[in-house]
């Protein structure tokens, strides 16, 4: 890889989600060197991918270029490129267009899609954890309109109309109530000699309730929300299958659907080259220490959702949402310092921040400590919340009138079918 040496310690971080993006951008006053690479060229605020894969923002909305978030470090460097493995003897990166050593190695991968060994829904189903597969679920969705709105039998009509979300947690929950937002106010003026009433959206969830990792006074009450907007709620109930047409429940009953999006689930985007003992097996998380150090490397750290730090207060590692990749990021960045300057790190504490979910218009749950409540006011905190945590003002600006734009037309603009999907391997 072709980057100069400037006599430099150089710490080479892989991922720019918001792990990656917090330390670099704490890294500003450190005289090293800072290599970001990542197989994309811009970071993506993950919380609002449903609202591009229904209508609701375009992607520019909610990804911003890397290297304008981390152009005013000092001797940064950002590459595009995708990571092959670590060679740690060489304290080497090995990569898609060359290789890299470095002195010190930051990991946040974040998580991929976790299908659980199930290759059939796999290979048929629709994950989102990227922007390209949210423009896809968006392509998919309008296509199947177009396609229902001209269909011969009523069997092919409900088929490309039925939607089916596997996943009770906050994705599947907010992407059931855009969905069912769609249904109540915007495909009727679209499609006038469609009846959208036949639209039906469904929920599966593994668990005898959804968003499980918020309280149950949360989980009753976006369960009531759902239920207000028409969503089909499955409790107890595990998709087995599914081959692109039919999917098939633990309970035998099959349901035919074109519209099958899978968030059940996620696993760490880990990297070739480490120790099997140093994975968490189970979730694919790098075992680190209170220095987010990955055990038995001490120039090698992880942050984020890769990592899996176990304490008294969480022994199942951190949740795997941004505010703990966020501070982790924060904390090392002030570690590099320390280290560099031949003092001791200090040991990482999480700060949890509450958590919510959206359901829809003027629907949302919020878990703050031991308060807990939804309603409007929820709502409006968890649109502050977002709009606030978006980077670059441009961002905050477009997505503030998009929401006040939907809020007050009842509408979602980006209604457009710019890439086709297909399905087709």
């Amino acid at each position: 890889m072709n980057l100069p040496d400037i006599g430099k310690k150089r710490i080479v971080i892989i991922g720019a989600g918001f792990g990656g993006i917090s330390l670099a951008k704490k890294l500003k006053n450190l005289d090293v060197q800072v290599v970001v690479i990542d197989k994309h060229n811009y970071h993506t605020f993950q919380p609002l991918l449903y609202q591009v894969s229904t209508s609701g923002l375009e992607p520019d909305s909610i990804a911003y270029p890397i290297r304008k978030i981390l152009k005013g470090l000092n001797n940064f460097y950002f590459r595009l490129a995708t990571v092959q493995k670590i060679n740690v003897e060489k304290k080497e990166v090995v990569t898609d267009i060359g290789n890299l050593t470095f002195d010190y190695l930051v990991i946040a991968t974040g998580t991929k899609t976790n299908f659980f060994g199930n290759t059939s829904i796999q290979e048929h189903a629709m994950p989102m954890k990227s922007v390209p597969q949210a423009l896809n679920i968006r392509s998919l969705m309008l296509q199947n309109f177009e396609l229902a709105d001209d269909a011969v039998t009523e069997e092919e009509r409900k088929m490309l109309m039925n939607f089916c979300i596997v996943g009770g947690g906050p994705t599947g929950v907010e992407l059931s109530g855009a969905f069912a937002e769609l249904k109540k106010n915007v495909f009727p003026k679209d499609y006038k000699h469609l009846n959208v009433e036949h639209m039906e959206i469904h929920l599966f969830e593994g668990a005898d309730r959804v968003l499980s990792p918020m309280s149950e006074k949360a989980s009753k009450k976006a369960t009531q929300f759902l239920e207000e907007l028409g969503v089909n709620l499955h409790l107890n109930t595990i998709v087995k299958d599914y081959d692109g047409e039919n999917m098939t429940l633990s309970n035998g009953e099959v349901m035919k659907t074109k519209n099958f999006i899978w968030t059940a689930g996620v696993t760490g985007a880990s990297l070739e080259g480490f120790s099997s003992d140093t994975l968490v097996e189970r979730v694919n998380r790098y075992k680190v220490n209170a220095f987010n150090q990955i055990e038995d490397y001490e120039h090698i750290f992880a942050i984020g959702d890769i990592a899996f730090m176990s304490s008294n207060t969480y022994p199942k590692g951190h949740p795997q949402v941004a505010q703990p990749a966020i501070q982790q990021g924060g904390h090392l960045a002030k570690n590099f310092d320390r280290l560099l300057a031949g003092k001791t790190m200090e040991p990482f504490s999480y700060f949890d921040k509450g958590s919510m979910a959206t359901v829809g218009r003027n629907r949302a749950v919020v878990d703050l400590h031991k308060l807990s409540f939804g309603g409007f006011l929820a709502w409006f905190i968890w649109m502050f919340v977002h709009l606030m945590a978006l980077v670059g003002f441009r961002n905050k600006v477009i997505v503030f009138f998009n929401w006040a734009y939907n809020y007050i037309n009842y509408d979602k603009a980006a209604r457009l079918i710019v890439r086709p999907y297909s399905n087709k391997k």
